[in-house]
């Protein structure tokens, strides 16, 4: 199954989400790993964006970064990808225990492995959410609240699909 086939159906079709618990891990994390770069460069563009705003209140410092452009911006970006891969995979990780709560609720058969794979592909929608929301200008608390509830759902749906104790 290629990455464009898991992404269109983890945005419409919860049957297949459960699905996806039987695919490779290695098939998920490097799903996983796709939607982080896209994450990091939409909020490397965000940060550039804002810190060129920013810094041309202070003239001395506008200077000083001009001059050292082409070593804070990769330097940022390398940053920005590492903090949104371990946000990502903790967040992931803490929606997939919430998800065994949910399993154990519908009294249905899964491993913490398995909930995992299927909330790794629910968390497509609250990602590409969460990205919409920070152009609009709501803060992070908001959309923590916001993408969270939004991926219990998906991931409620999709656990109904998996086989009955």
């Amino acid at each position: 199954m290629t990455l464009t086939q898991i992404f269109l159906a983890s945005v419409a079709n919860p049957k297949k989400m459960a699905a996806f618990r039987l695919l490779p891990i290695g098939k998920i994390i490097q799903f996983v790993f796709i939607f982080v770069t896209f994450i990091s460069l939409l909020s490397f563009i965000h940060f550039s964006a804002g810190f060129k705003q920013d810094s041309s209140s202070i003239t001395g410092l506008s200077e000083y970064i001009d001059g050292m452009q082409w070593i804070l911006y990769p330097l940022a970006f390398i940053i920005q990808f590492i903090m949104s891969t371990l946000l990502v995979f903790v967040r992931i990780s803490i929606l997939a225990f919430a998800g065994m709560m949910i399993l154990k609720l519908y009294r249905r058969r899964g491993e913490y492995r398995h909930v995992w794979r299927t909330t790794a592909v629910a968390y497509t929608i609250p990602t590409i959410l969460s990205i919409l929301l920070l152009y609009i200008g709501l803060s992070d608390s908001w959309i923590t609240l916001v993408t969270t509830i939004c991926c219990l759902v998906y991931l409620g749906l999709a656990l109904t699909y998996y086989p009955k104790k």
